[in-house]
């Protein structure tokens, strides 16, 4: 795709020459004769480098380049004058301008001072993902033959420009499996876009995903670009797809087939050229049975299916996954854990309702509660339960500890498998809500259940 130079000059002649300059380079000018002219412009097209003559009617280059380094900080900004001198290039360069030539401009100036522009663009982009990546792994870790599958797919749809739905569990590594394909394809240079549809509230989703102009609403200051209008030229990854209201995705649904829409408040159409990621723990097909998501969006998005298995059905992964999250815990400073035969063993009895996620927040738990440099499968049925099963104190009086699961960690021997399940998950709730200090909503985003879900059975099991 060509850059698009915009070239804001009052001059028609000098607007000509250079656009013809840049379109003989491979650029794509975009002349217009005022400041007013370019700010419009601004609105609706991603831009990648600013010519700016100083000497202007209305609004000169002087009082633009403050306004356009505010709203778009990171477009950089060449300033051109026929009056120049050392102190306007100084005022300009200390105002945020990236490059000043004089007039007429030479051929050379021109494209030297734009691809430097280019240059230094790329690199403070490149620098912002690497900080971004800074400590995030960016790959699926294991060998199982269910996570080679997941792999082997990522693998080749990463370098195509086919749009992607990824399902599964909560905390299976969906974002993980995005991050993957947007490391493998043409758009790794540029950052992903990612989209909550599930935390932006319904009155916002729209504001956050188109933009919105000035006044749209109340506390809409200025004009905001849109997370789509962000996207331009990369993916947009919109994650929880399916707890977008039905409102919200009939736009949505819109502007995937058109790639164009307008910004909340406005009237003037935007085109982009976006690739979609989408990613749900939703069974949609059931959804879409129940009215609350629309077919149409979904065979839209579903053009790649990739289906992440949760941790239960890959458990031979469970070592690795291990030693990589304790290195990054390591990397945040603290000290490293041997896991004995047995600790491993315990880990792959568990069920892991809440997959990786639930793994991860185990493993923080116990690297910071636990002083032991070795960790045993004692300690890790304790801690998680005994695997699965429920492990209690006995009542005064009542039936005696199984052997070898010791007093404190005893299973009731008296328990059905009903009773007993239902003990655990009562033990289980009230142990994470007590972690969490009571809030509800982060209780259920660490054991990868849905809110309203948490909600019932803590009314069904009678907790407090």
């Amino acid at each position: 795709m060509a850059k698009k130079i915009l070239i804001i000059d009052d001059e028609e002649t000098i607007r000509e020459s250079v656009a013809g300059i840049l379109s003989d380079e491979g650029f794509a000018p975009l002349p217009v004769a005022s400041a007013r002219e370019a700010f419009a412009l601004l609105e609706t097209q991603a831009v990648h480098v600013v010519l700016l003559d100083i000497w202007m009617p209305e609004m000169d280059g002087m009082a633009a380049l403050p306004k356009i380094k505010e709203l778009y900080p990171d477009l950089p900004v060449i300033m051109i004058s026929g009056h120049g001198n050392i102190e306007t290039a100084v005022q300009a360069t200390k105002m945020g301008a990236f490059d000043f030539i004089e007039k007429p401009p030479s051929y050379d100036k021109i494209i030297l001072a734009i691809n430097n522009a280019l240059h230094f663009s790329r690199l403070a982009r490149e620098n912002e993902i690497l900080r971004g990546k800074q400590g995030h792994q960016s790959e699926l870790t294991g060998i199982s033959p269910a996570i080679n599958a997941v792999r082997d797919q990522i693998l080749r749809v990463a370098p195509t420009q086919a749009w992607v739905l990824i399902r599964g569990e909560h905390g299976t590594g969906k974002e993980l499996a995005a991050q993957m394909i947007h490391g493998h394809s043409s758009a790794k240079d540029k950052p992903m876009i990612e989209v909550n549809c599930a935390a932006i509230p319904e009155e916002l989703i729209e504001s956050e995903l188109f933009g919105h102009e000035k006044g749209a609403f109340t506390g809409a200051t200025t004009s905001k670009r849109g997370k789509f209008d962000l996207a331009d030229g990369s993916i947009l990854f919109l994650d929880e797809i399916g707890d977008m209201s039905l409102k919200t995705q009939a736009k949505v649904l819109r502007i995937l087939q058109e790639q164009k829409f307008e910004r909340v408040g406005g009237a003037k159409t935007i085109s982009v050229d976006v690739r979609v990621i989408a990613a749900t723990n939703k069974d949609l097909e059931a959804e879409i049975e129940a009215g609350n998501f629309r077919a149409d969006l979904f065979y839209r998005l579903n053009v790649v299916p990739i289906t992440l298995p949760p941790l239960r059905e890959r458990l031979e992964d469970l070592p690795l996954l291990v030693e990589d999250l304790m290195q990054g815990f390591q990397r945040k400073g603290f000290g490293r854990k041997k896991f004995l035969p047995g600790a491993l063993h315990a880990m792959q009895r568990h069920h892991w309702p809440g997959n990786v996620r639930e793994l991860r927040n185990f493993l923080e738990r116990l690297s910071i509660m636990s002083p032991a440099a070795e960790v045993s499968g004692e300690q890790v049925s304790q801690i998680l339960g005994g695997g699965g099963m429920v492990r209690s104190r006995p009542e005064r009086g009542g039936s005696p500890a199984l052997p070898g699961l010791g007093g404190e960690a005893a299973l009731a021997a008296a328990m059905t498998f009903k009773d007993a399940k239902k003990q655990f998950e009562a033990d289980f709730l009230k142990a994470k809500i007590a972690e969490n200090e009571g809030n509800i909503s982060k209780t259920a985003e660490q054991i990868g259940v849905e809110r309203s879900h948490l909600h019932k059975r803590i009314k069904a099991l009678g907790l407090d």
